[in-house]
């Protein structure tokens, strides 16, 4: 599959087929200092923050609005991922709003939007059912919102659900215990244009289980050596996703397309996005395709180098655990994360506990992933020794 900018969707120069600027972003952006006044708390010198009190909606009434969502931006994709907790009264077209926001205001390309509709229609094909979320929303499976109704914009996070949806992807029937090194991912890797921020509320947890670790793509790349850095640099990697495909064509219903940009089309879902990338809002490089659920190969490298370079960026995450934030889920708790810089996984032990695990789940598309050959490690920008 051709990468993104063989495609045409390029953001201007390239280098090893790889975009090197954001048009929409050209410079990273400023903290402004107005969250300041919400107590918070890091969870990792690293990675993560949990606000203790703040509610979200709070930020949306707020008189400066856009100057909190455009701080939050940057404290988000500064920290990797950021917790609240008892958002009771947090609906679902705040959710919304605030991703929408989150994206708009930072920075991605104004024609782009959550998972599906964008912001300017009118810069669109003419299109009646310009979708707005998730590849496989029409699949049967598919479970409604908590008041019963279903949502263009929000992905219902189901464990039971999720069984019946995915029963077409490749080995789910287990025949020895779980990889769990697989779970790792950033969300909506198998677009041309995948998602910069994730916002996920949880409204149904179990008794205990069902926890969702963050990994730092800042720290990943600073963990590995300047030579080593610089050869990664060079390669894309194919982010496949055949599942959604094959569901479509079990359930005998047509994938929807557009997805939150006009570049995220059509039923391939196997793009090739550069293995390090520049995270826009901060300047800063990540390792962003070398690992993960949706990758799929390195591009251009012999079979057994292409696995040798997987399998070291994943012993590079599960070896340096003080990289890794972790949520204990409780009911109403929220995280809000920046896909271009950390990686994901829930913990899928749901099932040795009696409950459900249940969340909403609103996606901001971002940019066609780029390499700025200028951009810095986070330890170089912030001048933090390694050792």
């Amino acid at each position: 599959m051709p990468s993104a900018t063989e495609n045409d969707h390029s953001n201007g120069a390239s280098n090893h087929g790889i975009p090197t600027s954001c048009p929409s972003c050209p410079e990273p952006l400023k903290y402004s200092g107005t969250l300041d006044e919400y107590p918070y708390f890091e969870v990792m010198p690293i990675i993560g923050r949990e606000y203790t009190t703040l509610k979200v909606t709070d930020i949306l009434k707020a008189p400066n609005a856009e100057a909190q969502i455009r701080d939050l931006a940057i404290i988000i994709s500064e920290r990797g991922v950021v917790f609240f907790r008892d958002q009771d009264d947090l609906q679902i077209p705040d959710q919304k709003k605030l991703c929408d926001l989150l994206g708009k205001l930072s920075g991605r390309p104004e024609e782009n939007g959550l998972h599906g509709k964008p912001n300017c229609v009118s810069r669109l094909p003419a299109d009646p059912d310009f979708a707005p979320v998730h590849p496989i929303y029409r699949d049967p499976g598919n479970l409604k919102l908590p008041d019963g109704t279903t949502d263009e914009n929000i992905y219902v996070i189901n464990s039971e659900a999720q069984k019946k949806i995915y029963k077409t992807m490749a080995k789910r029937q287990l025949t020895e215990p779980k990889d769990l090194s697989r779970e790792w991912h950033s969300d909506s890797t198998f677009e041309n244009a995948p998602s910069d921020f994730s916002f996920l509320k949880m409204e149904e947890t179990p008794p205990h289980g069902g926890d969702t670790l963050w990994c730092s793509g800042y720290e990943i790349y600073d963990r590995i050596s300047p030579p080593y850095r610089a050869f990664l640099e060079t390669l894309t990697a194919t982010c496949a996703q055949p599942v959604f495909r094959s569901a479509a064509a079990a359930g005998n219903y047509e994938v929807m397309s557009p997805r939150g940009s006009p570049l995220n089309t059509g039923d391939e879902f196997a793009p090739s996005h550069p293995v390090v990338r520049t995270n826009r809002v901060t300047g800063w490089k990540a390792i962003f395709a070398g690992v993960g659920l949706h990758v799929t190969k390195i591009n251009g490298v012999y079979a057994y180098e292409d696995q040798m370079i997987r399998d070291y960026i994943m012993r590079l995450i599960t070896r340096n655990h003080d990289c890794i934030a972790r949520m204990k889920w409780t009911k109403n708790a929220a995280a809000i994360w920046n896909n271009s810089c950390v990686w994901h996984a829930a913990t899928p032990d749901t099932h040795l506990v009696n409950g459900n695990r249940t969340g909403v789940r609103a996606s901001s598309i971002g940019e066609v992933p780029y390499l700025d050959p200028q951009s810095k490690s986070r330890r170089e920008a912030l001048g933090i020794p390694l050792i």
